[in-house]
């Protein structure tokens, strides 16, 4: 019963290679993720982390607003 579900009429090799790339690629991109955002939270951290409220909200404004010309450029 066992091998017959591991075998799979014969295709058990490329059903099972192919399950096992998936997984391993997956949980490859997960850690790479995980590592990138938790760069991206210390640069956000020392960046921002010293604004008050209203100096944030004028970064965050600028952003925007950088943003908004490039995509306009971008069309126009």
């Amino acid at each position: 019963m066992i091998n017959e579900i591991i075998s799979m009429n014969g295709y058990g090799a490329y059903v099972w290679s192919a399950f096992s790339f998936t997984l391993i690629s997956f949980t490859a991109l997960y850690f790479v993720t995980k590592l990138q955002l938790s760069k991206e939270q210390k640069r956000f951290a020392s960046k921002f982390g010293s604004l008050n409220v209203e100096k944030a909200k004028a970064a965050d404004h600028k952003i925007l607003i950088e943003k908004y010309y490039q995509i306009h450029q971008i069309f126009n």
